[in-house]
Formats: C-alpha cells, sequence, structure tokens
C-alpha cells in the first residue's frame, strides 16, 4: 500500500501576509505531485489552516482533495479547529466528538490516528491508545502533528514541542513490536530512532526551518512531501522536494 502524507499547509485567507510564500499555490503544487504518484489514500496531518480554523478555508481544502479521487484522511495540528473540520470534512469515524482520533486496518497493519493538536493528549486519548497498543500484535503505523520527543530543531524544541511526549513515548515503549511514526508540525525532515519508536518529521509545503537557531528563521522554501510504502512486514519511506512558489513570481 502506498500512503502519500502531505503537512502544515498553513492556508491563510486570501488577503493574509503569509511570509509573501504563495501557500495555495504551494499546496496545489504538492498535491499534483501526489496524484502523480497515484497513492491509495493521502494523509494529510495538521495545520491545513494559516492561524486559526477557519470554515471556508477547510472547504476550499476539502474540493481541492475530493477532486482527486483518492481516498484521504485529515488530522488537526495545533493551528486548527478540530470540531470544524469534523464540521467541514464530514468526519464521523472520531472515537471522540472533540478530538480526531481513531484506528484504520492499511493493508493489514494497524494504523493509529492520533489528535495532540493542544499540544497534547487527553486522559481518554491516552487510554484509548493504550488500549489498541494491547489489542495489537505486529508493527504499528501511527500519524499525528506533533513529534513525541525533543528533535534538536532548536526554535521548535524551546517553544513548541509536545508537552506530555514522555507520556506518550513510555505507552509506545512499551509494545513489543515497532512503532512508525509520522507527523510534521516542525517544519523539517527529520528520523529520529528511540528503540522500538521510529520518528519520521515531514517537511512543510509551506518552507523550512532552520533547525540550527533557536530564533525563528526560515531555511528552506523548498516544499515536500512523504511517500510511505507498507507491506506485511517492512515499512519504508521517503521525502520528495520541489521548489515553493512566492506571491511575488
Amino acid at each position: 500500500m502506498k500512503i502519500a502524507q502531505i503537512t502544515d499547509l498553513h492556508i491563510g485567507l486570501k488577503e493574509q501576509d503569509t511570509y509573501n510564500v504563495d501557500v495555495r499555490d504551494n499546496f496545489l503544487l504538492i498535491l499534483g505531485e501526489v496524484v502523480f504518484e497515484k497513492p491509495d489514500l493521502i494523509v494529510v496531518s495538521g495545520d491545513l489552516c494559516y492561524d486559526e480554523g477557519v470554515k471556508d478555508i477547510y472547504r476550499w481544502i476539502k474540493e481541492k482533495l475530493d477532486k482527486t479521487e483518492i481516498p484521504y484522511l485529515v488530522l488537526p495540528g495545533n493551528h486548527d479547529d478540530a470540531q470544524m473540520m469534523m464540521d467541514v470534512f464530514e468526519i464521523d469515524y472520531s472515537n471522540s466528538e472533540e478530538e480526531i482520533y481513531f484506528a484504520k486496518k492499511l493493508s493489514k497493519t494497524t494504523a493509529l490516528f492520533l489528535d495532540n493538536s493542544k499540544a497534547s493528549h487527553s486522559d481518554n486519548q491516552k487510554k484509548w491508545l493504550k488500549r489498541q497498543l494491547h489489542q495489537a500484535d505486529k508493527n504499528v503505523l501511527v500519524f499525528t502533528h506533533y513529534p513525541p520527543a525533543k528533535c534538536k530543531v532548536l526554535f521548535m524544541d524551546k517553544n513548541y514541542a509536545l508537552k506530555d511526549s514522555e507520556e506518550i513515548q513510555s505507552l509506545f515503549h512499551g509494545y513489543e513490536k515497532n512503532v512508525y511514526l509520522f507527523c510534521g508540525h516542525y517544519h523539517t525532515e527529520k528520523m529520529i530512532h528511540l528503540d522500538n519508536l521510529h520518528i519520521a518529521i515531514t517537511p512543510s509545503t509551506y518552507f523550512q526551518i532552520n533547525p540550527n537557531t533557536e530564533e525563528f528563521e526560515i531555511d528552506s522554501h523548498k516544499i515536500g512531501y512523504r511517500l510511505i510504502e507498507v507491506s506485511k512486514n517492512s515499512c519504508m519511506s521517503t521525502v520528495r522536494y520541489i521548489d515553493g512558489k512566492s506571491l511575488t513570481t
């Protein structure tokens, strides 16, 4: 099974200042690349909106995703409104009325979709995650927004790290098999291996952040997405990049 992950779109209203980045064109460029790859599923893993959840922005994104005729799933990020997303994307598969978290079988592999858009997980979600891991018996996939670890991206680690990462790590480390976790949020490409927990951070369709400074600094206007190949006994992924667009070109 082939999965395409897109993350951190940061689509703004047309009059919003988005650092002179054409965020809508960037998303459409990436979506075109993804369609060409013919994945079985698209996962959009958070920060669909620029600053805060806006129904018109979600409707615009939904229209573009629907036109691909490829199945897709969406998760909220810290700039999103989960309940608004449930309404616009007609999400009826979540295990909560306030958070978007659920499990699906992908190519006979258990995939868990988590909501940490508030920089942490609710107690109910953590109990649910523990039950899901207890019931699983093979390697699992996880899709979410925040990485559950510090990742040596200094600005993000200092200002926007997941608050309950140690607790979430502990749940994953208590599982006997491998956990392959795919996220975004950090606007960079990273792989972090912590025992059985393998974290893959996917670059944004907006811009990438300099990982080496504690002050905010744009490192690159290259934009990317991740392709994930899942089979019975393996999980492999690769990141593809293209040039992003500015509003003045």
